[in-house]
């Protein structure tokens, strides 16, 4: 797994971790910004940051998991080529959606 992140001042403001789950596949888990950083262009650099860490990794096809309670996450994805999947899958009780984007 590997872990980046956003720093300002010498404070963390986000952070991402992704992993190469197969020959082809790579996936985002765990992205967060600070709340006084939404909107600013963190987020967006961190996705970029993992997606070229998977391509570097050769994954042809990144997968990311949310709830349907987070709607700004899901629109965030949506904007930047993720389309969910169908498959859903169990949390703790809580449903999780898959997003995929073909790189």
């Amino acid at each position: 797994m590997t872990i980046l992140i956003a720093e300002q001042d010498g404070e963390v403001i986000g952070t991402i971790a992704c992993q190469a789950v197969s020959a082809e596949e790579g996936h985002v888990r765990g992205m967060a910004v600070v709340p006084s950083y939404h909107g600013t262009g963190v987020a967006e650099g961190l996705l970029a940051a993992a997606e070229t860490e998977l391509r570097g990794r050769r994954c042809s096809r990144i997968t990311l998991d949310t709830t349907q309670y987070l709607l700004r996450a899901i629109r965030f994805y949506e904007r930047n080529g993720y389309l969910a999947t169908g498959r859903v899958s169990e949390f703790f009780g809580m449903a999780l959606i898959e997003y995929a984007k073909d790189v």
